[in-house]
């Protein structure tokens, strides 16, 4: 897994064309608390930014890579 990316995000550019996540979007798509969230992104699990006024935020693509990769279609009879 990647190590954790903790960088600061210029004001006025928005994670460089890549949408962001709030902790509390990615944890609903996990279905866990958002404090859940920001632990994976300490523990190198999911890269963060920090805005301008210290707000975590998580990239789309990589949120969704993890949940692909944590996921598994069910078998069809």
């Amino acid at each position: 897994m990647s190590t954790a990316t903790h960088t600061s995000i210029p004001t006025g550019v928005p994670g460089g064309g890549d949408s962001l996540m709030t902790p509390g979007q990615v944890a609903a798509l996990f279905h866990v608390d958002p404090k859940t969230v920001t632990r994976w992104a300490h523990a190198g699990r999911l890269g963060s930014l920090r805005t301008p006024g210290g707000h975590r935020r998580f990239r789309e693509a990589e949120v969704m890579q993890l949940l692909r990769s944590l996921t598994t279609e069910a078998a069809r009879p």
